[in-house]
């Protein structure tokens, strides 16, 4: 969901916390379905309902960001464009940086986008978002990068994810590992290993400030209907804040 814009007008990126101590710094790259009024004057020409789905944003991921950074007592960063308009978590080079066609939806106002708009929304939205990010992460030589996430169920015409969680990691797999194996010891959970995707590509939030400044770091992904309210949202953040500071202490023996 949009987020309230600050008085000046719409801000990209909101950080919440950004004085908490905590080493560990939580973000959510797809956590809103905004369409700021300087693109496409607010609306990309799609219905309400698709902007409700998971092509425009995380659902609940927000919200479980929000409340599993207040428990680590750690900043959380969170992106205030949906992922439609320009994907943050994309290399600016990356061919989906901005997509035209989503899980059978086209997005008429990105039909015909050329590079000069392209350019005007990295310049707007995701390089600001990405300044934020650097900045807190820089904060301290010991940052835990934590970046939330949530997928879909299914996508139309494919087989259902089994999964209630995943975990995406590239090289740098010390974190991830340690907390597959805290997700695995939890009753009734079915767990993926860089599911639903795969963690290693270039140029995604965690390669830029995570593995490429040699920083602790893992992706979590929750199956949205899981987190699509409140009471879910709390039940995976009580999980996660019980289970990360032991599998951070188990990734740095």
């Amino acid at each position: 969901m949009p987020f309230e814009t600050e008085n000046s007008g719409w801000t990209p990126v909101h950080v919440i916390g950004e004085a908490r101590p905590a080493r560990w710094l939580v973000l959510c790259d797809h956590a809103s379905n905004a369409v700021p009024p300087t693109v496409a004057g607010g609306d990309l020409g799609i219905s309400s309902e698709d902007m409700a789905r998971h092509i425009a944003y995380d659902v609940g991921a927000a919200g479980l960001a929000l409340q599993l950074a207040e428990r680590l007592d750690a900043p959380a960063i969170l992106s205030n464009f949906s992922r439609l308009v320009i994907d943050p978590n994309r290399g600016e080079d990356d061919p989906t940086l901005v997509m035209r066609l989503y899980d059978g939806t086209i997005v008429p106002a990105n039909r015909q986008v050329d590079d000069a708009e392209v350019a005007r929304r990295l310049d707007q939205l995701y390089r600001p978002y990405h300044a934020r990010v650097a900045e807190l992460a820089g904060r301290r030589d010991d940052t835990v990068i934590l970046s939330v996430h949530s997928f879909t169920p299914q996508f139309r015409g494919r087989a259902a994810r089994p999964w209630h969680v995943g975990l995406l990691f590239a090289e740098d797999d010390r974190l991830s590992r340690a907390l597959l194996a805290e997700l695995r010891d939890e009753s009734g959970l079915i767990v993926g290993e860089n599911q639903p995707y795969s963690g290693a590509l270039k140029g995604d939030t965690i390669d830029r400030h995570a593995i490429g400044m040699r920083r602790q770091n893992t992706l979590i992904e929750v199956r949205n209907d899981l987190i699509a309210d409140d009471t879910g949202q709390t039940e995976w953040a009580d999980r996660l804040a019980r289970l990360l500071p032991p599998a951070l202490a188990i990734a740095e023996v």
